[in-house]
């Protein structure tokens, strides 16, 4: 697993055209506004309050959430260092890398968390357990 850090999260603003009687519109393109092409799109929905989900790391597949509507938390951390952030508009989400353990919180009644990932579902690429993660990760650090 390379090794990934917190400063390689990051919220990235989404472009935004407003028509004051029609709405507004936000678009995302493979390689221009996020780091990578997508090869499957989920969303998570029906969250009751207060819950959490996600909990687990990626071996290669990077992610790109977006609230579009509602908001939650994402807790994002590289095995040495934590932080948190705030998603609540749909015209901007977080791009997280492979390699970084993560947690969507604290999720507000009837959010919808978009997901653009850049690699097919394969249960070979999830960690789960945060021990193994933080063994994997220590062993990229001493390399």
């Amino acid at each position: 697993m390379k090794k990934t850090r917190i400063k390689d999260c990051r919220i990235i603003h989404l472009p935004k055209f407003q028509e004051r009687a029609k709405g507004n519109l936000s678009f995302v393109e493979n390689l221009k506004q996020i780091p990578f092409s997508v090869k499957r799109v989920f969303y998570l929905f029906d969250i009751p309050g207060g819950e959490s989900r996600g909990a687990h790391a990626h071996i290669a597949c990077n992610q790109f959430l977006v609230a579009v509507s509602g908001s939650f938390a994402v807790e994002v951390n590289d095995g040495n260092k934590k932080t948190r952030h705030y998603l609540n508009r749909p015209d901007m989400g977080l791009y997280i890398p492979f390699g970084i353990w993560a947690s969507e919180v604290n999720f507000s009644s009837g959010s919808i968390c978009l997901v653009l990932a850049s690699d097919k579902f394969s249960e070979d690429d999830y960690i789960r357990d945060y021990k193994i993660f933080k063994t994997l990760k220590s062993d990229v650090s001493s390399s």
